[in-house]
């Protein structure tokens, strides 16, 4: 009966959208036969979906052309960049010179996200009322923002530079910046409770 009440909940026409569903006033056989009807055609519904697809979109010559090259084996494409969620970690990994360092930073900076509840030294758990962490979380965003551009860059040196700097403020971000705003926004909250009392 969830369908019904997503029905009833999304359907503001009729008054009695119960009626209507369940054949009848309560769920009787009527409801039944329009379940069981229901959940009978409905795979065929979809098999004819699909192959109406099939015999629209995919006529000879319809994918995209470069899938017409042979492949060689031996060249490597000039730019292969990743689906645009990996382009910050891509940028990591591609801002270090070191092969194995570059990896061991990308998988840090998502293992790092692990630690975050431990590096965040404020008593203040959520960010509602700490503008200083405010602040510090869109630099962050903005960090990231760069990270993600520059990950979809060529390897040139305007964005090496440019990725290796945004690298450095991410881990510091976490390693330093997190738990100095906590401290920061802690000695705040302890001086201005020291003034109520006065």
């Amino acid at each position: 009966m969830n369908v019904q009440r997503l029905i009833e909940g999304t359907v503001k026409c009729c008054t009695d959208n119960n009626t209507v569903i369940w054949g009848g006033f309560s769920v009787d056989n009527a409801t039944l036969n329009r379940f069981f009807s229901l959940h009978y055609l409905l795979p065929f519904i979809l098999a004819a979906l699909a192959a109406m697809h099939l015999l629209t979109l995919h006529e000879h010559g319809s994918s995209h052309p470069d899938n017409y090259i042979p492949a060689n084996p031996m060249q490597t494409p000039a730019s292969i960049v990743p689906e645009w969620y990996l382009l910050p970690f891509y940028a990591i990994l591609r801002s270090i010179p070191d092969k194995l360092g570059g990896v061991i930073a990308m998988f840090g900076s998502l293992l790092i996200l692990l630690a975050m509840p431990l590096l965040d030294t404020s008593r203040v758990r959520g960010s509602a009322f700490r503008p200083l962490m405010k602040l510090a979380f869109w630099l962050l965003v903005v960090d990231f923002l760069i990270l993600l551009w520059c990950g979809g860059q060529h390897v040139e040196e305007p964005f090496i530079s440019l990725g290796q700097a945004a690298t450095v403020f991410y881990f510091s971000w976490f390693l330093i910046i997190l738990p100095v705003v906590g401290i920061v926004e802690n000695t705040l909250m302890d001086l201005a409770a020291e003034e109520k009392k006065q």
